[in-house]
C-alpha cells in the first residue's frame, strides 16, 4: 500500500464529461512514492504538480485527498501527467538515493548471458563490467560516487527512465522496480 504520493496533474474540473449532471469533482493524477503505482484521486483543495501527498489508511492524515478513486495504468494518465512523470520519478530516486545505489550494489545475472544492470537504459557490457569491477573493490556510497567511479552521468535519471519504461509497456519481459500487474497472483 502506497502512503505518499507525488502530483503529476491536477484538473480543478475534474474528469472531462458528457453528463451535465454530474457533480464537479477536482482530481490529480498522482504516482506513489514507493511501488510507483497511479492513481486517480479526488482532492478537497488545489494542488501543486510535485506535490507530495499522503495517501494512505489514515483518514484523518489525508489534509488535502478525500478519496482514491481507482488506480490507473500509465495509458490513462493525461498528456500533462506523462509529460510530469520523468521529473517526478527523478525526484522520487533522489528522495530513495539508498535504495538504487543498494540496487547497483547487489544486483546479479538473470540469465548465464545477461545481466540485470543490462538492462538499464544506457548500459551495455562495457559499463556493466565496470560497475561490477568497481563494486567489488568497494560497494558504491552514493549516486555521486556511481558517478565518479564508472563515468555514469546522472544515474537519477537512469534509473527514472527505466521505471518510466516499465510503467509504460515499453518494458515488457523484466520489471526491476515496479510489480508487474499482468501476472497472475
Amino acid at each position: 500500500m502506497e502512503e505518499f504520493a507525488f502530483v503529476l496533474d491536477y484538473l480543478q474540473e475534474g474528469r472531462p464529461s458528457t453528463s451535465f449532471r454530474r457533480k464537479i469533482e477536482p482530481l490529480a493524477y498522482v504516482i506513489g512514492r514507493d511501488e510507483f503505482k497511479l492513481f486517480e484521486i479526488s482532492v478537497r483543495d488545489s494542488v501543486e504538480v510535485g506535490e507530495k501527498l499522503y495517501i494512505g489508511k489514515e483518514l484523518s492524515k489525508r489534509k488535502k485527498v478525500n478519496r482514491i478513486l481507482r488506480r490507473i495504468g500509465f495509458d490513462e494518465l493525461t498528456g500533462p501527467a506523462k509529460s510530469e512523470l520523468p521529473n517526478i520519478l527523478e525526484q522520487i530516486v533522489r528522495e530513495k538515493e539508498n535504495i538504487f545505489v543498494r540496487f547497483i550494489n547487489t544486483t546479479g545475472p538473470i540469465t548465464t548471458r545477461f545481466h540485470s544492470l543490462e538492462l538499464l537504459p544506457g548500459f551495455g557490457k562495457k559499463m556493466m563490467w565496470t560497475v561490477i569491477e568497481e563494486r567489488e573493490k568497494k560497494p558504491f556510497e552514493s549516486f555521486e560516487d556511481l558517478s565518479q567511479r564508472t563515468g555514469l552521468k546522472n544515474p537519477e535519471k537512469v534509473f527514472a527512465k527505466r521505471i518510466e519504461d516499465e510503467l509504460s509497456g515499453r518494458e515488457g519481459r523484466y520489471f526491476l522496480f515496479v510489480r508487474n500487474e499482468r501476472e497472475t497472483h
